[in-house]
Protein backbone atom coordinates (compact mmCIF):
# COMPACT_ATOMS: atom_id res chain seq x y z
CA UNK A 1 0.00 0.00 0.00
CA UNK A 2 2.95 2.42 0.95
CA UNK A 3 4.51 1.85 -2.52
CA UNK A 4 1.28 2.92 -4.37
CA UNK A 5 0.71 5.95 -2.00
CA UNK A 6 5.18 6.86 -3.03
CA UNK A 7 4.38 5.93 -6.64
CA UNK A 8 3.69 9.09 -8.72
CA UNK A 9 1.01 9.46 -10.49
CA UNK A 10 0.56 10.75 -14.10
CA UNK A 11 1.07 14.52 -14.54
CA UNK A 12 -2.26 16.41 -15.54
CA UNK A 13 -0.92 17.41 -18.81
CA UNK A 14 -4.08 17.61 -21.50
CA UNK A 15 -3.74 15.42 -24.23
CA UNK A 16 -5.46 16.10 -27.39
CA UNK A 17 -6.84 13.01 -28.97
CA UNK A 18 -7.16 13.30 -33.06
CA UNK A 19 -11.40 12.99 -32.74
CA UNK A 20 -11.08 16.44 -31.71
CA UNK A 21 -11.38 15.72 -27.56
CA UNK A 22 -8.99 16.29 -25.05
CA UNK A 23 -7.61 13.94 -22.66
CA UNK A 24 -7.27 15.33 -19.16
CA UNK A 25 -5.43 12.91 -16.55
CA UNK A 26 -5.70 13.19 -12.87
CA UNK A 27 -2.90 14.81 -10.95
CA UNK A 28 -0.82 12.49 -9.20
CA UNK A 29 -1.81 13.70 -5.74
CA UNK A 30 -5.54 13.43 -6.58
CA UNK A 31 -6.25 9.93 -5.83
CA UNK A 32 -4.71 10.68 -2.46
CA UNK A 33 -6.54 13.61 -1.82
CA UNK A 34 -10.33 11.78 -2.84
CA UNK A 35 -8.78 8.83 -0.82
CA UNK A 36 -8.07 11.59 2.80
CA UNK A 37 -11.53 13.16 2.20
CA UNK A 38 -13.21 10.00 1.81
CA UNK A 39 -11.34 8.25 5.46
CA UNK A 40 -12.10 11.84 6.83
CA UNK A 41 -15.82 12.04 6.17
CA UNK A 42 -17.05 9.06 4.46
CA UNK A 43 -18.95 7.82 7.48
CA UNK A 44 -22.70 6.29 6.71
CA UNK A 45 -24.79 9.84 7.76
CA UNK A 46 -22.53 11.53 5.20
CA UNK A 47 -22.65 9.72 2.61
CA UNK A 48 -26.74 9.67 2.98
CA UNK A 49 -26.34 13.23 2.99
CA UNK A 50 -24.02 13.27 0.07
CA UNK A 51 -26.46 10.52 -1.92
CA UNK A 52 -29.48 13.20 -0.99
CA UNK A 53 -27.22 16.44 -2.48
CA UNK A 54 -26.49 14.25 -5.54
CA UNK A 55 -30.11 13.48 -6.51
CA UNK A 56 -31.07 17.70 -5.58
CA UNK A 57 -28.31 18.58 -7.90
CA UNK A 58 -28.81 15.76 -10.43
CA UNK A 59 -29.09 18.03 -14.35
CA UNK A 60 -29.93 20.92 -11.63
CA UNK A 61 -33.07 19.91 -11.18
CA UNK A 62 -33.18 21.28 -7.76
CA UNK A 63 -31.79 24.34 -8.26
CA UNK A 64 -34.21 24.97 -11.30
CA UNK A 65 -37.08 24.58 -9.22
CA UNK A 66 -35.70 26.19 -6.31
CA UNK A 67 -35.64 29.51 -8.92
CA UNK A 68 -39.20 28.78 -10.41
CA UNK A 69 -40.76 28.28 -7.18
CA UNK A 70 -38.98 32.20 -6.56
CA UNK A 71 -40.46 33.53 -9.43
CA UNK A 72 -43.54 32.50 -8.15
CA UNK A 73 -43.22 33.81 -4.71
CA UNK A 74 -41.39 37.02 -5.62
CA UNK A 75 -43.50 38.57 -8.23
CA UNK A 76 -42.04 42.38 -7.50
CA UNK A 77 -38.37 40.38 -8.79
CA UNK A 78 -40.42 37.55 -11.26
CA UNK A 79 -37.71 38.51 -13.95
CA UNK A 80 -34.62 38.44 -12.24
CA UNK A 81 -35.27 34.92 -11.08
CA UNK A 82 -36.44 34.13 -14.27
CA UNK A 83 -33.15 35.15 -15.52
CA UNK A 84 -30.86 33.78 -12.83
CA UNK A 85 -32.47 30.23 -13.63
CA UNK A 86 -31.99 30.62 -17.09
CA UNK A 87 -28.54 31.40 -16.21
CA UNK A 88 -28.10 28.18 -13.77
CA UNK A 89 -29.34 26.10 -16.80
CA UNK A 90 -26.99 27.75 -19.10
CA UNK A 91 -24.33 27.00 -16.30
CA UNK A 92 -25.61 23.40 -16.23
CA UNK A 93 -25.30 23.03 -20.16
CA UNK A 94 -21.80 24.48 -20.13
CA UNK A 95 -20.79 21.93 -17.82
CA UNK A 96 -21.71 19.13 -19.81
CA UNK A 97 -20.44 20.47 -23.43
CA UNK A 98 -17.27 20.68 -21.64
CA UNK A 99 -17.15 17.41 -20.17
CA UNK A 100 -18.23 16.16 -24.03
CA UNK A 101 -14.79 17.78 -25.37
CA UNK A 102 -12.59 16.61 -22.09
CA UNK A 103 -13.99 13.28 -21.41
CA UNK A 104 -12.30 12.47 -18.76
CA UNK A 105 -13.12 9.56 -17.27
CA UNK A 106 -14.79 9.46 -13.32
CA UNK A 107 -11.91 7.90 -10.52
CA UNK A 108 -11.18 4.42 -11.56
CA UNK A 109 -8.91 3.84 -8.40
CA UNK A 110 -9.31 0.98 -6.09
CA UNK A 111 -8.13 3.13 -3.50
CA UNK A 112 -11.74 5.50 -4.02
CA UNK A 113 -14.83 3.88 -3.11
CA UNK A 114 -18.03 4.98 -5.01
CA UNK A 115 -21.11 5.73 -3.05
CA UNK A 116 -23.70 6.90 -5.78
CA UNK A 117 -24.45 5.91 -9.53
CA UNK A 118 -23.79 8.61 -12.22
CA UNK A 119 -26.10 9.44 -15.88
CA UNK A 120 -22.31 9.41 -17.37
CA UNK A 121 -18.42 8.22 -17.06
CA UNK A 122 -17.28 11.87 -17.60
CA UNK A 123 -15.62 13.81 -15.04
CA UNK A 124 -14.60 16.83 -16.00
CA UNK A 125 -16.02 19.06 -14.85
CA UNK A 126 -18.25 18.45 -11.95
CA UNK A 127 -21.92 19.29 -13.07
CA UNK A 128 -22.94 20.00 -9.66
CA UNK A 129 -20.38 21.95 -8.39
CA UNK A 130 -21.25 24.09 -11.46
CA UNK A 131 -24.98 24.65 -10.93
CA UNK A 132 -24.55 24.74 -7.13
CA UNK A 133 -22.26 27.91 -7.85
CA UNK A 134 -24.02 29.64 -10.07
CA UNK A 135 -27.31 29.40 -7.87
CA UNK A 136 -25.38 29.99 -5.47
CA UNK A 137 -24.29 33.70 -6.43
CA UNK A 138 -27.31 34.16 -8.50
CA UNK A 139 -30.10 33.09 -5.74
CA UNK A 140 -28.16 34.45 -2.91
CA UNK A 141 -27.81 37.94 -4.42
CA UNK A 142 -31.37 38.00 -4.52
CA UNK A 143 -31.74 36.53 -1.49
CA UNK A 144 -29.42 39.30 -0.31
CA UNK A 145 -27.74 35.92 1.16
CA UNK A 146 -24.27 34.69 1.24
CA UNK A 147 -25.32 31.23 -0.16
CA UNK A 148 -21.95 30.14 -2.21
CA UNK A 149 -19.88 30.25 1.22
CA UNK A 150 -21.99 27.53 2.59
CA UNK A 151 -23.47 25.54 0.01
CA UNK A 152 -19.96 25.68 -2.59
CA UNK A 153 -17.85 23.96 -0.52
CA UNK A 154 -20.47 21.29 0.60
CA UNK A 155 -21.22 20.65 -2.64
CA UNK A 156 -17.92 20.19 -3.63
CA UNK A 157 -16.93 18.16 -1.22
CA UNK A 158 -20.04 16.21 -1.08
CA UNK A 159 -18.84 15.03 -5.06
CA UNK A 160 -15.72 13.51 -3.13
CA UNK A 161 -16.85 12.06 -0.46
CA UNK A 162 -19.12 9.80 -3.11
CA UNK A 163 -15.94 9.67 -5.24
CA UNK A 164 -17.08 10.30 -8.04
CA UNK A 165 -15.30 13.35 -8.88
CA UNK A 166 -11.10 14.24 -8.44
CA UNK A 167 -10.36 17.74 -6.55
CA UNK A 168 -10.02 19.74 -10.10
CA UNK A 169 -13.59 18.69 -11.49
CA UNK A 170 -14.98 20.64 -8.55
CA UNK A 171 -12.45 23.44 -8.22
CA UNK A 172 -13.41 23.77 -12.14
CA UNK A 173 -17.07 23.14 -12.09
CA UNK A 174 -17.03 26.11 -9.15
CA UNK A 175 -15.11 28.44 -11.51
CA UNK A 176 -17.59 27.61 -14.83
CA UNK A 177 -20.54 28.46 -12.45
CA UNK A 178 -19.41 31.26 -10.87
CA UNK A 179 -17.95 32.89 -14.59
CA UNK A 180 -21.43 32.47 -15.78
CA UNK A 181 -22.92 33.30 -12.49
CA UNK A 182 -20.96 36.80 -12.96
CA UNK A 183 -21.52 37.30 -16.46
CA UNK A 184 -25.59 36.85 -16.26
CA UNK A 185 -25.52 39.67 -13.43
CA UNK A 186 -23.16 41.79 -15.70
CA UNK A 187 -25.76 41.23 -18.55
CA UNK A 188 -28.53 41.72 -16.18
CA UNK A 189 -26.92 45.06 -15.23
CA UNK A 190 -26.99 46.61 -18.97
CA UNK A 191 -30.24 45.44 -19.66
CA UNK A 192 -31.50 47.48 -16.35
CA UNK A 193 -30.13 50.60 -17.71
Amino acid sequence: MAELLDRPGPHAVPIFEPDGTVDVPPAGGEVRVLEAVQGALATPPVVRVARGMSFFGEHAAGWLVMGAVGALVDRRRRRDWVTATAAVAIAHGASIGVKRVVRRPRPQDPRVQVHVGTPSRLSFPSAHATSTTAAAVLFGALLRKPLAAALVPTMALSRMVLGVHYPTDVLAGSALGAAVAFAARKVARKEER
